[in-house]
Formats: C-alpha cells, structure tokens, sequence
C-alpha cells in the first residue's frame, strides 16, 4: 500500500513538472518527462510493484539469491582451474614433444637484445663509473626486416 502511495505520488509530481516545462513551451522536453512519470503507475497498475515487493521482503527469496550466487561462483571457478590445468598439459607436453623451449629472439641477435643489458643504477655521490659506450649493431633488426622481406 505504502508503495503504491510512493509511485502515485511521484507520477503526480513528474506530471506537474512536465506542465511547467510544456508553459515554456519545451514541448519535447514536457513529453519526455511525462512519459517516464506515467511509468511508476503503470508499473503499480500492472501489479509488478506487489510482486516485487513480495519478492524483497521474504527471507526464502533472498536465501535463493545466495544460492544461485554461490553456484554461479562455483562454476566460474572450477571452469578457472580447468582451464590453468589445461594450459599445464599444454605446456607440458609441448617441453616433452620439443624438448628445450626456446626464446623468440632473432636470429644472429646481439646480447643487448636478449635483454642481459646493464641498468644505469643510483648515484650515491661517487663519481661516475666509467662505461664503455654500447657498440650499435643492428643485426637484431637487419634481421626482422629481412624476415618480413623489407
């Protein structure tokens, strides 16, 4: 009852706007307002406000809830795991099939590139070490280009 009283009440309000809005000749706008105000009172003609209210306030309702949340939840996980084990044989069976798995470097590819590089590191004060200035060799890349055919 309580409920329907709510959805009257907000119906009348949204139509009374959608007055003032049409005096000012925003018909468009008063049209539109007035249609979403005439849904909660459709929605109370129709019985769906009794309905769902019935639904929200039983416990048993709200129990069914949970349990079809924990068997979605159940399912996702197990459909998680199954697929972690799967790709495990995957990798597993692809190091027994090939033995040593091996990197996608380019062929004939320069130590920097195989990412063993030296970092620059924190100054604590001290005077800079002195590096050697890394030779530029392009093999890497001479290589992937001539791999695409570039």
């Amino acid at each position: 009852m309580l409920a329907e009283t709510i959805c009257s009440a907000v119906s009348a309000a949204g139509l009374g706007i959608a007055a003032v809005t049409a005096y000012r000749r925003r018909f468009l706008t008063a049209t539109r307002i007035a249609a979403y105000s005439l849904v909660p009172v459709g929605l109370v003609m129709t019985g769906v406000v009794q309905w769902l209210s019935g639904i929200v306030f039983q416990p048993s309702v709200w129990i069914g809830f949970g349990l079809l949340g924990l068997a979605w939840l159940l399912l996702v996980t197990t459909r998680a795991v199954e697929r972690r084990r799967s790709g495990e044989e995957r990798g597993s069976a692809k190091a027994a099939r090939g033995g040593a798995a091996r990197e996608a470097v380019a062929p004939a590819a320069s130590a920097p590139s195989l990412g063993t590089g030296t970092g620059t590191g924190t100054r604590t004060g001290s005077a800079p070490a002195a590096a050697a200035p890394p030779a530029e060799d392009f093999s890497d890349i001479e290589a992937i280009l001539k791999k695409h055919g570039i």
